[in-house]
């Protein structure tokens, strides 16, 4: 039987030389390479262990070889260290024989407190010397790196109401990103300030909304829903950044224009697009909408072939 291999797509040699110059500053900067973690009598992988432990008591063994790749006797030899300094209780696993519960002692759990302790004041002392915006810069670097590194999940991206300077950031994002990807014009970015200007000036409240998309403590994605009248919802402006897709925010969002909809009493829901946005198409027709009409125009700066959808509520 033939099997296939997973194909790694190669990485131009400069990413990788910037991502390993990073990782030997970062772990330089925190003091990774000395043998005791924040001068504590604990190694790094001894104290991201009692982290751990004091985060989930009763954890199985099992759990922590998957989840930090730990060796098994390695981690076991780390384990009967902290059971004989008074760190650590375990009893077997009625899940599992072959693995134990973990828990801290009232001494280990001490010992954690004061680990995060320390964490926090030399975190604070690196951040110190930043102002409030650099210090933010760099907590939104981080979270994206989290994001773009970590499985798709929904618990990845959270939504919200929009608020004030929301809209603008949006308007902006979305004009770049079109012109990057399909080579709109400014024509575009006329169209959805019109659209974003009737929303804020001529707003109805619980008949309207703008939902955010937020990843990585920064905005990943957002769409509006608003009264088209005669019981007609329209949902507008979809969108989601390249950084996040994948981890099904473009549903959530449509998901959240429906529900809102019927909640609101709207009959139908509408919207319209072109046939070039596929994977907006494809949430649309996954999630029931019809396609009722399409024609060919000229805008944007393109030859496009626009599409009305529909959904009844």
């Amino acid at each position: 039987m033939n099997t296939l291999a997973t194909v790694h797509e190669p990485q131009p040699a400069d990413r990788i030389e910037t991502l390993r110059a990073f990782n030997r500053f970062y772990t330089n900067q925190l003091g990774l390479l000395g043998r005791a973690f924040l001068d504590s009598r604990f190694t790094l992988t001894e104290a991201r262990i009692i982290y751990e432990l004091a985060a989930r008591p009763g954890l199985p063994a099992k759990k922590l070889i998957e989840e930090l790749h730990l060796d098994p006797a390695y981690l076991s030899r780390i384990l009967k260290k902290f059971r004989g300094d008074g760190l650590l209780t375990t009893r077997p696993d009625p899940q599992d024989q072959r693995s134990q519960l973990l828990e801290l002692t009232a001494e280990g759990v001490s010992q954690a407190r004061a680990l995060a302790v320390r964490s926090r004041e030399e975190i604070a002392a690196m951040l110190s010397p930043l102002n409030a915006a650099q210090q933010e810069m760099i907590a939104t670097a981080m979270g994206r790196i989290e994001t773009l590194l970590s499985a798709p999940s929904a618990s990845n991206f959270t939504l919200r109401a929009h608020q004030p300077g929301d809209i603008s950031w949006v308007l902006g994002r979305q004009t770049k990103l079109y012109a990057e990807e399909y080579g709109w014009n400014g024509e575009y970015e006329g169209l959805i300030l019109q659209i974003a200007g009737d929303f804020i000036n001529h707003f109805k409240a619980g008949r309207e909304f703008c939902w955010i998309a937020e990843a990585g403590g920064e905005i990943a994605g957002s769409v509006f829903l608003v009264d088209a009248g005669g019981g007609t919802a329209k949902l507008r402006l979809l969108y989601v950044e390249p950084f996040a897709r994948g981890l099904g925010i473009g549903l959530a969002l449509v998901r959240q224009c429906i529900a809102f909809a019927r909640e609101a009493g709207y009959k139908t829901l509408t919207l319209w697009t072109n046939d070039i946005l596929v994977s907006a198409r494809r949430i649309y027709q996954a999630e029931g909408f019809v396609l009722v009409s399409e024609e060919r125009h000229h805008s944007f700066g393109k030859d496009l072939n626009g599409q009305t959808w529909q959904l009844s509520l």
